[in-house]
């Protein structure tokens, strides 16, 4: 079973900067992607950025929002995942979740796995 812990998230003035962090732990036979989400009061969740793995292609690919382009940059290092924003505003407050979506075994359909999240929040 694949378990996920984010932390890094915590009060910041408009402007300043975070980092986040997601400790994988647990086997997995294949990841196709990690990624962070974000959800705030009253939205629905979305996508902050993803790292989708290039297979055997080799070279992972990253993807972001249009709303933290230029702002955010997610990175990995094997199975732990990183988001560090800058030039934070008062919209990018929410909970950030985790994910990993991947196959837990050889055979058999993938699967989403999720943290429990962390808050993000960003004054005025």
């Amino acid at each position: 079973q694949v378990q996920l812990v984010e932390s890094g998230g915590g009060l910041v003035q408009t402007g300043g900067s975070l980092r986040l962090s997601c400790a994988a732990s647990g086997y997995m036979f294949r990841i196709d992607a990690m990624g962070w989400y974000r959800q705030a009061p009253g939205k629905q969740r979305e996508l902050v950025a993803v790292i989708s793995s290039g297979g055997s292609a080799g070279g992972d690919s990253t993807n972001y929002a249009d709303l933290v382009k230029g702002r955010f940059t997610i990175s990995r290092d094997n199975a732990d995942l990183y988001l560090q924003m800058n030039t934070l505003k008062p919209e990018d407050t929410a909970v950030y979740y985790c994910n990993v979506r991947g196959y837990p075994r050889p055979t058999g359909d993938w699967y989403d796995y999720w943290g429990q999240g962390t808050q993000v929040t960003v004054s005025p």
